[in-house]
């Protein structure tokens, strides 16, 4: 009972995940196998097989690479501008070099709306400015025509005008007005509408450098993330991944328009206010300006500062709340099976309430701060309202300029808001950024070592050599090597597969099969020993030949939310639909497909659910098959599939493995499907303890002899009832 027990709790904490449409008698199988690793193979017969006693090279040497970002140490200041340097590259990026003439034309055509958005800035920044001047203008001109016989006309006119033009507009009239009102009046309504339109024809050009950024950095991000090895994959929550590349896209366009077109053109619209308040009515206008918005930034940083951590600590509930809901809604089915709705809905619950309070503490200091900033302004604008009206009142100044620096102040109000916004937003944008820059900096742990080359099956061989592994699994990725936290697998794992041959590897649950096949896919690099492929080390050859050359079958299958034709074709993009026929008829696909309503054109669910478990496994070994490599694993290509279609699809990966010189491995669980392969590899505790044919195996009567026979007993326990 006590055996059984801890048969348990290994399955409960094993690696392999099984389907719940597994049959009932694969099931009792691949108990039997565990319960015999845990009550038999006591009397020691079997002796460990060493095929390669060659000395053995790390595969990690120069390739273990440390996943902190360079970035991270780096002050917040240094870190926003190197963000800011990189978007930079993206709005003006450099031309290109060589002949590539589609690029540079892109490139220059990017840099031509970059100069033509700023030109339109700066002149929409100039019209805006001469706006308040022009109704000015009106105000001070309509009392002259309400007081003909007291006031001089033509002497309120500027003198550089000409004289015919002077007296045209003291005497003529336009729309019901006089000349003058009406023109100031029309050119305050021309130089509002040129002002607006100088702005969306910006927006409009300068759209398509944004989008373009946006496209590429979001490309580069999504390129690496795919590029890292699978430890950082399996350390973190894909839900959460992506919400960093979602908000970090977002925030592009943001940091973009307030770089180019709201910071820079805000400081020099204060400045040219400032000038012109100074020089018309002293420096006591000037001063004031100059205080109003310096106490306006001054306020906005400080508590930006301060609500900063609220929202950094928003975007963690908020990943998490994504994490959960994406991790919920894959595992559907494990939530149904165990009636744990209720549980589920806590959960999400219990991180929402998470998000609920920095969200609030966002929101509440958010309050504070837009009640600050009004205050400022408003003070300050009563300030130079004041100073104006006892001018007026001093004859120095007249109605209209009361109007003037009025307007100028309110229309400065509108950048100085957005400068208010866009600092608040733009340092979320910059957290949300440092989160993308700071997953685009983390490096792989496996990559190509210097000096690697291209694989080439033809001409170095598919001869496939285990030498000396040993490895073990970080339990995460960002812990040293030092921990101690590891979990051992493979010990001095030694065997040569022979080109052009089929090997089975059997063994129990945990004993490192697996992990050899993701060792050969360059998934992890080995801590000891190597892999050697044509008599050379794996590690000499590019990471993407290697894979080239390599189909894969995995254990669990995920499908895209696609056709079934699309996932077939996934393993040979560049294959044609009699390509894809042809693999799923060699995968006994063909004709389930067959039978659907729209054939090849259905589409399978996320991750397949709309398939069985056997359907499932045939559409991988199609793709697999589709891929053509020289090189075929499968990971127990049959766990999900009847005896008889077990029995199909094996004969049929043995019809591949003859074909074109194909080296297979197959690993599996259920010996009688690879009785007739050219060799069966038993592994146990991380090494290999026997290998040969199935009959050499079965004379020696050892482990794999014991496996055999206690499988066909649960068989004939199956049969009886």
């Amino acid at each position: 009972m006590a055996s059984i027990r801890r048969v348990l709790l290994s399955r409960a904490a094993g690696v392999a995940h099984h389907p719940p449409s597994l049959p009932r008698r694969s099931f009792d199988r691949r108990w039997a196998i565990d319960l015999l690793s845990v009550n038999g193979f006591r009397r020691g017969k079997s002796t460990t097989v060493r095929v390669s006693p060659t000395p053995a090279s790390s595969l990690n040497d120069g390739r273990e690479a440390d996943r902190k970002s360079p970035a991270e140490d780096l002050p917040e200041r240094q870190r926003n501008l190197r963000i800011a340097k990189e978007l930079g590259r993206h709005v003006w990026p450099p031309l290109p070099s060589g002949s590539n003439l589609e690029e540079r034309e892109n490139v220059t055509s990017m840099r031509r709306r970059v100069t033509a958005s700023i030109g339109l800035m700066l002149a929409g920044k100039g019209v805006t400015i001469a706006t308040p001047y022009l109704f000015k203008g009106l105000v001070d001109s309509l009392p002259m025509y309400s007081n003909r016989e007291s006031l001089d006309v033509t002497a309120q006119l500027p003198s550089y005008l000409p004289d015919g033009l002077v007296e045209t507009l003291s005497s003529s009239s336009l729309v019901g007005l006089p000349a003058l009102p009406a023109v100031l009046l029309l050119s305050y309504g021309t130089s509002r509408t040129l002002s607006s339109l100088f702005q969306e024809s910006r927006n409009a050009l300068f759209a398509t450098v944004a989008q373009r950024a946006i496209r590429s950095v979001g490309r580069q991000t999504f390129d690496h993330v795919h590029s890292l090895d699978m430890q950082f994959h399996l350390d973190r929550n894909t839900g959460t991944l992506g919400r960093i590349i979602e908000r970090g896209n977002r925030s592009i366009s943001f940091i973009l328009n307030a770089m180019v077109f709201n910071t820079v053109p805000t400081i020099i619209e204060v400045g040219v206010v400032t000038g012109c308040l100074t020089y018309q009515f002293g420096p006591s206008h000037g001063a004031t300006v100059l205080a109003t918005i310096g106490a306006y930034v001054g306020y906005t940083v400080a508590m930006t500062q301060w609500r900063t951590p609220f929202r950094v600590t928003m975007n963690k509930m908020e990943n998490k709340a994504s994490g959960r809901i994406s991790d919920s809604l894959l595992n559907y089915e494990t939530v149904k099976y165990f009636n744990n709705e209720g549980h589920e809905g806590r959960m999400f619950e219990s991180t929402l309430k998470g998000y609920q309070d920095a969200s609030l503490k966002t929101s509440y200091s958010l309050a504070m701060l837009n009640f600050g900033q009004s205050a400022i302004f408003t003070a300050g604008l009563t300030t130079i309202m004041y100073l104006t009206a006892v001018d007026v009142v001093a004859g120095t100044a007249t109605f209209g300029d009361l109007v003037l620096v009025n307007g100028l102040l309110f229309q400065l109000s509108v950048p100085l808001n957005f400068i208010g916004g866009i600092y608040r937003t733009v340092q979320q944008s910059f957290v949300d950024m440092e989160a993308m820059f700071r997953l685009r900096d983390t490096k792989a742990a496996v990559v190509d070592k210097i000096g690697a080359v291209d694989y080439n099956p033809a001409e170095d061989g598919c001869e496939i050599e285990f030498n000396n592994l040993e490895f073990a699994y970080k339990l995460r990725s960002d812990e040293d090597e030092e921990s101690g936290k590891r979990r051992p697998i493979l010990r001095g794992t030694n065997f040569t597969i022979p080109q052009g041959k089929t090997v089975a590897v059997v063994g129990t649950s945990g004993c490192g099969k697996s992990t050899l096949m993701r060792l050969l896919y360059r998934f992890y690099s080995s801590d000891k020993g190597c892999i050697r492929i044509g008599n050379r080390d794996i590690s000499d050859y590019t990471i993407d030949s290697v894979r080239r050359s390599i189909a894969v079958v995995p254990q669990d299958i995920v499908l895209f939310n696609d056709t079934i034709g699309y996932n077939i074709n996934y393993g040979n993009l560049a294959a044609s639909q009699d390509d894809v026929v042809k693999a799923a008829k060699k995968a006994h696909l063909h004709e389930i497909i067959k039978r659907l309503p729209d054939g090849y054109e259905t589409v399978v669910g996320e991750r397949g659910l709309k398939l069985s478990g056997g359907e499932k496994q045939r559409v991988s070994l199609a793709r697999a098959i589709l891929k053509r490599a020289p090189i075929l694993l499968c990971d127990e290509p049959t766990s999900s599939l009847d005896s008889h279609t077990e029995l199909e699809i094996m004969n049929n990966l043995k019809e591949i493995g003859g074909e074109d010189d194909t080296t297979c491995v197959i690993i599996a669980h259920r010996l009688s499907t690879v009785q007739d392969c050219d060799a069966i590899v038993v592994m146990d505790q991380g090494k290999v303890v026997e290998m040969g044919t199935h009959e050499e195996l079965m004379r020696k009567r050892g482990r794999y002899s014991e496996l055999v026979s206690f499988q066909r007993s649960c068989e004939v326990g199956d049969a009886l009832q």
